[in-house]
């Protein structure tokens, strides 16, 4: 398979799908199923650029459903008398769940994780890419990947830059990794190159294509 054009033309169907916010709201549905039952308290996603499926409802959902349940009692306000700092940035900042945003490090060309949550400050990186400003330092265990093709074995089509193999190399331990895309990137012709690992699992709109 020719990865660059196969990257191109998939990148390019992607953006000009006609049911994508369709695609995407079962995507949302599937990613929270599959959240059921995860112990994961730091999980590492992604800003959605290229069309790309945006995952941050759906953890924003996972990560409110123990602030506003198990994990405050009933009577304790979420924001103290007086505080100036929204309802959103204190729930997250007491939860025990914690969403990162990848954050560039140029010279080594990896990843590094930072607290994300709906309204906190952003700036964009080197690339253009929001990315969260001065937020704190989190190490995921479980990491959702963007994926330009998806195919058999767990292996995933990326951009070529190669952040996320290199990123994964570094972390310590490695974390749980899932694949997300819609499921017109399915490659069954995909190829895995000799540096290619696979992921743990995959999820498109159709459902857990892997493991199968």
């Amino acid at each position: 398979m020719d990865k660059l054009t196969a990257r191109k033309a998939l990148i390019e169907q992607r953006l000009s799908l006609p049911d994508r916010a369709e695609r995407a709201d079962l995507l949302q549905t599937v990613m929270r199923i599959w959240l059921v039952g995860r112990k994961d308290t730091a999980i590492g996603a992604y800003w959605p650029i290229k069309g790309e499926f945006d995952p941050l409802p759906a953890l924003y959902r996972w990560q409110e459903d123990v602030m506003l349940g198990e994990f405050f009692e009933p009577q304790t306000p979420l924001v103290p008398d007086g505080a100036t700092q929204t309802v959103t940035e204190d729930l997250a900042s007491r939860s025990p769940r914690k969403i990162g945003l990848p954050v560039v490090n140029k010279a080594h060309k990896t990843l590094t994780f930072h607290a994300w949550y709906p309204g906190c400050p952003m700036e964009e990186d080197a690339y253009g890419i929001p990315k969260p400003k001065d937020t704190e330092l989190i190490v995921p265990t479980l990491l959702f990947v963007p994926c330009v093709g998806h195919g058999p074995g767990g292996f995933r089509l990326g951009y070529g830059g190669g952040f996320y193999d290199r990123t994964l190399a570094a972390l310590q331990p490695r974390p749980f990794t899932v694949g997300l895309g819609f499921s017109n990137g399915w490659l069954p012709d995909l190829d895995a190159e000799p540096h290619d690992v696979p992921l743990d699992a995959i999820l498109n709109d159709k459902g857990v294509v892997w493991p199968v």
